[in-house]
């Protein structure tokens, strides 16, 4: 199903059961899978890879050109994951030589003008709330969900089922599980209510409890809470998550409450 009034470019590959809408424009080098929507005055542009039962909304703009002064118009990519919806006037950008691709994993909700800058990588199941805006390079795990008007730093990671306050500012990295809000970004506590409804078991989350006490809470500074977590408490996959996190975090991970 799609319009006469829509504008798609030859070489665009579409799959049979997709909708276009009138004044959607669909450019080259554009994938898009079955069941997608493609809604009024919404810009599809090259190197878009937009996966099954997608629904872009209006004023969308898909695979724009980075906004990276090092981008020398190199073939690179922006990929949705299947069943994503991307809101009114949200911006995704596509990759650079970097890392060649930015992707938003599936199931995720890109609320209203927010916008995804180059190389970012998102996982499944995310949602980012209206407004915000993520720099190149961000990475952020299943799970997470971004409030409105959140603003992240280039090359900042956020963990796994984090739920960080709408207008925060992430300049530092956000370790999985845990809420973070204030001004500078601040733990919170864990997301309690955000793990208790995707199935983790009251055992698991006293466990991740006990983990953040003692990076936020025992007085230790965090080299020493780390070697502490090593030695004391149990080994787990969410243990080894959380001490993967802080190990590879590049950026450092938000302060504790003061």
């Amino acid at each position: 199903m799609i319009s006469n009034l829509a504008y798609v470019h030859p070489g665009a590959i579409l799959a049979d059961n997709i909708t276009v809408e009138p004044f959607a424009y669909i450019a080259e080098n554009v994938e898009i899978g079955e069941g997608t929507w493609i809604a009024p005055h919404s810009t599809i542009l090259p190197g878009a890879r937009i996966g099954k039962n997608c629904r872009i909304f209006p004023s969308a703009v898909i695979s724009g050109i980075p906004q990276d002064l090092k981008f020398r118009g190199e073939e690179t990519t922006a990929e949705i994951g299947d069943g994503t919806t991307i809101r009114e006037g949200a911006t995704i950008n596509r990759g650079t030589a970097s890392v060649n691709r930015t992707i938003i994993g599936m199931n995720c909700l890109i609320m209203a003008y927010a916008h995804v800058g180059h190389d970012c990588l998102i996982g499944n199941n995310c949602i980012l709330g209206n407004g915000t805006g993520l720099a190149g390079e961000v990475k952020i795990d299943d799970w997470a969900i971004l409030s409105a008007g959140t603003l992240v730093h280039q090359f900042s990671r956020i963990g796994g089922h984090v739920m960080i306050g709408g207008g925060s500012k992430v300049r530092t990295d956000v370790p999985p599980f845990i809420k973070a809000d204030r001004d500078p970004l601040t733990y919170l506590g864990l997301n309690t209510v955000g793990l208790t409804r995707r199935g983790f078991e009251k055992e698991r989350i006293d466990l991740i409890h006990n983990i953040y006490r003692a990076i936020y809470q025992n007085g230790m500074n965090l080299s020493q809470a780390v070697e502490f977590i090593e030695k004391e408490i149990s080994q787990s996959a969410d243990r080894d998550y959380i001490l993967e996190f802080i190990h590879k975090s590049e950026r450092g991970i938000i302060r504790g409450p003061r």
